[in-house]
């Protein structure tokens, strides 16, 4: 019996000629720690600028996310915090728990069209992390904090200030994010929008249709695989 290859199932998204993901507990697991690191990065430097204690930063920190989407933009706006003084936090972070990831690094790369890191961390963290993570080189361009102006996800004016810097067409674009919020904005836009990572139902499909152009996925690189491996049928000869 012959079989013959037929062009790959991509659900919704055969017109995406644009790729936007997030970079942390997205591009990586939670579980290897380095979104603890930047948690305890961030409260310690809410401990050392307020005196206070643990307990302290943490309310402190969810005040100002409430508030302000961001804790960088919450201490910018509440005290004249300067944000490389802030950003310095992420230098002392320990890279080395990342790991190369060739099965999504293979599937970034099979991708048709333009690929961008959206992130409201710092460049430095960026050129930190791909490296390690074995995703290096696979991108267009990268979008940070201070590239967005000090605005950060989920605030609209970072969105339209990277739409105009990589002039992005949102109806042939996807954006991937492990927050809900986050996606918020990209949906009014006009792109198509994936939450990342959670954990799936025994036996659960490796993505969930949300919505039309709204995806629930758990194991990204195994979906963006889906995206452009060829399918294979029996043939009826």
């Amino acid at each position: 019996m012959l079989c013959h290859k037929t062009p790959p199932h991509r659900p919704g998204l055969a017109d995406v000629d644009t790729w936007v993901l997030d970079l942390d507990d997205t591009l990586y697991p939670p579980s290897n720690g380095l979104a603890a690191q930047l948690t305890a990065g961030i409260r310690g430097y809410l401990i050392e600028y307020f005196g206070t204690d643990e307990a302290g930063a943490r309310r402190i920190q969810a005040e100002l996310v409430a508030s302000h989407g961001t804790t960088l933009r919450g201490l910018m706006t509440t005290e004249g915090v300067q944000a490389d003084d802030y950003l310095r936090f992420e230098r002392r972070l320990d890279y080395s728990v990342l790991r190369p990831d060739t099965v999504l690094a293979e599937a970034i790369k099979a991708l048709p069209g333009r690929k961008f890191v959206f992130t409201n961390g710092s460049a430095y963290h960026v050129e930190q992390a791909l490296p390690r993570l074995g995703l290096a080189g696979l991108f267009d361009g990268h979008f940070d904090i201070v590239t967005g102006g000090l605005t950060p996800k989920p605030y609209r004016e970072s969105y339209d200030r990277f739409v105009e810097r990589f002039a992005i067409e949102p109806a042939t674009t996807a954006f991937f994010d492990d927050r809900a919020v986050n996606l918020t904005v990209p949906e009014e836009l006009g792109m198509a929008t994936v939450l990342v990572g959670g954990e799936a139902e025994p036996g659960t499909a490796q993505y969930q249709v949300l919505a039309p152009r709204r995806w629930r996925v758990w194991d990204l690189p195994a979906f963006l695989h889906s995206l452009t491996a060829p399918a294979v049928r029996p043939s009826t000869m």
